[in-house]
């Protein structure tokens, strides 16, 4: 099993968007730990072609997706230059396979953070401010049949992510009681509080930074962090628009054409 042959099945996989066969099957003795190296491979490589890093992505944080793969923690991923849609940009559909929605809470760091040891407060302190986001995941795995090693290597999953135009200060918001309201096609499909995301928002991106250490990598100031979904991932195909809303926050809209 050769790690960046891995990695550059699954870069090839995403930019041609033809999927491939779940790694954990085809590779029964890829563990955890070795999904994380081919995950650094792979963008190792998509930094060579030109892209840049502007964040981190924080799966898993809802105890019900944690049960499903049968987990104990959440995972992450790398956010790239080239995944941000600006406010109103639409999502090209055609350039996915199988994309789902999740909204989430993005925190805006003013500081680095770099665990072991970091807290909520620490977060806290970090944070320029939080805004209502969209994540749009995706798998190169095909059929998204996956286990935790399949998500970790490819990315977290991540594909696209959308941002709000307000950032709020997060000492004005209670991140554990915040209510988010997910709609699709003008029909609401899911409602939850920021506590539904491992407990408390602040605490998953603690987490992230504490398991970043066992890299040597930091939450570098400047670096938006998804901190994971509020609910349950929508299927998104051509045509569909969502809207979330987040109280406090205001509204965002993601149209799929």
């Amino acid at each position: 099993m050769d790690n960046r042959d891995i990695a550059a099945k699954l870069l090839q996989a995403e930019s041609e968007r033809v999927p491939i066969d779940t790694l954990t099957e085809t590779y029964p003795g890829l563990t955890v730990e070795d999904a994380y190296r081919i995950q650094l491979e792979g963008i190792t490589m998509k930094l060579a072609q030109g892209r840049k890093v502007i964040g981190k992505k924080i799966g898993l944080t809802s105890k019900g997706m944690q049960k499903l793969l049968g987990v104990n923690e959440p995972d992450y991923g790398h956010l790239l230059d080239n995944m941000l849609l600006l406010e109103g940009e639409p999502c090209q559909r055609q350039e996915l396979l199988l994309p789902k929605v999740e909204g989430e809470l993005a925190f805006v760091l003013k500081d680095t953070l770099k665990g072991p040891g970091v807290t909520i407060a620490d977060v806290y302190r970090a944070t320029e401010g939080v805004m209502p986001a969209f994540e749009i995941v995706d798998s190169r795995i095909r059929d998204w049949k996956i286990k935790l090693a399949d998500t970790i290597a490819d990315n977290g999953s991540s594909a696209r992510l959308v941002l709000g135009s307000r950032l709020v200060p997060v000492q004005d918001l209670d991140l554990r009681l915040i209510g988010m309201v997910l709609e699709k096609n003008g029909e609401m499909v899911s409602t939850g509080t920021g506590a539904e995301v491992w407990g408390h928002p602040a605490a998953a991106v603690a987490w992230l930074a504490n398991k970043l250490a066992e890299f040597d990598i930091a939450l570098e100031a400047g670096e938006i962090i998804l901190s994971g979904a509020v609910t349950a991932a929508e299927v998104a195909e051509s045509g569909d628009v969502f809207t979330l809303s987040f109280d406090g926050l205001g509204s965002l809209n993601l149209k799929f054409i």
